[in-house]
């Protein structure tokens, strides 16, 4: 088969796009016909060594997967040959990842794709839409009627963000860099979009919700902490999602004297359970129109080399050269 993978942690040129065996499902995993994969940002932090994992080699790249059931396991009872289906934490913990003609993949980490939601889609949501219900739902708590707040609306995870903190029933206020990308939120269904180049922020704000943002939802690898903690509600939860590195100053007095709250995590600890839960409501928005992936381009999966060049400039320099996910097809 097809796929690409590296030899050694190193820069995009690392990626080889050349023939590996076709792995055989054993235990409960099933074998996938890959029909699409989307890039992520942690997908590059591993291929490059930021974030250390134990990596077979040669290791195949990539966390998010949609294609259909090939073949199943002994052990493997969710799926038959012949379903479509879509999942992520490949490429995680020691699993290889999806970037290939054909994946093994544990049964518990997948999930049946919607008749109409085809494999692009479904690929494009399923990292940034786990990640997005499990901030917004597990951690945040948000209900309806309250507001939040996204920085970034047309990333791959905000805009996922926009989108289902509506289907949820919230009032959402968010940011981009473009008037063109002010546009794209406000289609998403953002209630406000600001232009953070040219507007006041904070004023707007204020503005739109009077006692404070009930939920922060921080896509910035470096939070100002400082500026957010005047803007937050009685209550207010802020979620945190990147930013490894990052060691900001934290006012814990004016934080917590409004009892509010912050939650950071990371997508991959959480349980296949939890992230099951996710995919259900997931599965549902995509299915009723109301979650609608935001894809910028479409690539060959022999491209992997330039598709992870393109997330790292954004992801890490803030080229401002994307607006959604890179969706390669074998």
């Amino acid at each position: 088969m097809k796929a690409a993978f590296i030899n050694q942690v190193g820069p995009p040129d690392s990626i080889v796009y050349g023939d590996l065996p076709t792995p055989e499902p054993t235990g409960s995993q099933v074998l996938v016909r890959v029909k699409a994969v989307s890039v992520n940002p942690i997908d590059t932090y591993i291929r490059s060594g930021a974030v250390k994992m134990q990596l077979p080699l040669p290791f195949i790249v990539g966390c998010d997967l949609a294609g259909v059931v090939e073949r199943c396991g002994p052990d493997a009872r969710r799926f038959k040959p012949g379903t479509r289906v879509w999942g992520s934490n490949q490429g995680l913990m020691g699993r290889q990842g999806s970037f290939a003609e054909f994946a093994t993949v544990e049964d518990n980490w997948l999930y049946p794709t919607p008749e109409n939601v085809n494999d692009q889609a479904a690929a494009a949501i399923a990292l940034v839409g786990i990640t997005s219900h499990l901030g917004l739902v597990r951690c945040a708590r948000l209900v309806t009627g309250e507001t939040l707040f996204v920085n970034g609306g047309t990333g791959g995870v905000g805009s996922t963000v926009v989108q289902m903190a509506k289907a949820l029933g919230a009032k959402v206020i968010t940011t981009a860099g473009s008037a063109e990308k002010v546009a794209v939120c406000l289609a998403l269904g953002a209630d406000r979009a600001l232009n953070y180049k040219t507007d006041d922020i904070d004023a707007a704000i204020r503005e739109f919700a009077p006692q404070g943002v009930n939920v922060w939802w921080e896509t910035l690898r470096e939070p100002n902490f400082e500026r957010v903690a005047p803007l937050l509600a009685m209550r207010g939860r802020m979620v945190l999602m990147a930013g490894r590195e990052a060691r900001p100053v934290f006012p814990v007095g004016p934080f917590y004297v409004k009892d509010c709250s912050l939650h950071g995590f990371a997508m991959f600890n959480a349980s296949p359970d939890e992230q099951r839960a996710a995919a259900v409501d997931i599965n549902r928005w995509l299915a009723g129109g109301q979650l609608k992936p935001r894809v910028d381009r479409v690539l060959p999966l022999a491209n992997a080399a330039d598709a992870h060049r393109l997330q790292e400039e954004n992801t890490l320099h803030k080229a401002g050269t994307l607006a959604g996910k890179i969706v390669l097809e074998p």
